[in-house]
């Protein structure tokens, strides 16, 4: 059975961040996703992959301005 192609706002509830947050782990961190037309279409195993990964991981910089000194 071929899995179904999820929208941005499916993405967002099933990694529980806001769609703006999907939008720029496209832009700046290779979030997997394929354009169709206008629209961002997602495979949920590629970005559970991605997530798995440390694609979505905090860079070290945000961290360290985060974290109180």
């Amino acid at each position: 059975m071929t899995e179904a192609w999820l929208s941005a706002d499916d993405i967002s509830v099933h990694l529980g961040v806001t769609k703006d947050t999907v939008y720029t782990w496209i832009s700046e961190k290779d979030m997997p996703a394929h354009k169709v037309g206008r629209l961002w279409k997602f495979q949920a195993s590629e970005v559970d992959d991605w997530v798995r990964g440390g694609g979505a991981a905090v860079g070290r910089d945000a961290v360290d301005r985060a974290t109180p000194h």
